[in-house]
């Protein structure tokens, strides 16, 4: 008797439902059917040529030469400081803010970051050129361009990566 209580508003809605259904296509409701309107605009775009960058002009190839050597001299001289650095660090990682190895050990840090001054200099250059030559539609030789920009940059993230590990190893102000 129960389930017969609980089937009846069920079957009433049921019931609702598809007379509604029925109604609304009785009551000349527009069709979702395509028109043949819409199928005017199903045609394929006209191909556009777009002429590839080409080689990188003469000008700026010297300018590029001198940022990657920048950035190959300021690698290396990062690296000459970064073990020194290392171990500065290492001998304030427990002492107290402002105590002398942990002045040591910033100014160490504070000699690794300026190391890295020529490749800043040159990634700042690369991407003020880089937006130049973009706003001017000059395409030729930005592929050459963004690789050397990439290339620097990966170099720079892995600095950062190291001076931020060494920054973490002493205690802040």
């Amino acid at each position: 008797m129960k389930r017969l209580l609980l089937l009846t508003p069920c079957a009433m809605l049921v019931s609702l439902l598809l007379s509604a259904c029925a109604a609304a296509q009785a009551s000349g409701a527009p069709s979702l059917a395509k028109r043949p309107v819409e199928g005017r605009f199903d045609v394929a775009p006209p191909v556009v040529a777009v002429t590839p960058p080409g080689p990188l002009p003469t000008d700026l190839a010297g300018r590029l030469a001198r940022w990657e050597a920048d950035g190959a001299s300021a690698q290396q001289a990062f690296a000459a400081e970064r073990a020194g650095t290392v171990s500065l660090v290492g001998a304030a990682a427990g002492a107290p803010v402002a105590s002398e190895r942990w002045v040591v050990a910033q100014q160490a840090i504070s000699r690794l970051i300026a190391s890295r001054a020529p490749l800043t200099a040159a990634l700042a250059d690369i991407d003020r050129l880089y937006l130049e030559r973009s706003i001017d539609e000059a395409v030729d030789g930005l592929p050459d361009i963004y690789a050397l920009r990439e290339r620097l940059a990966d170099i720079a993230s892995g600095q950062d990566a190291v001076i931020e590990a060494l920054n973490g190893q002493l205690p802040e102000q």
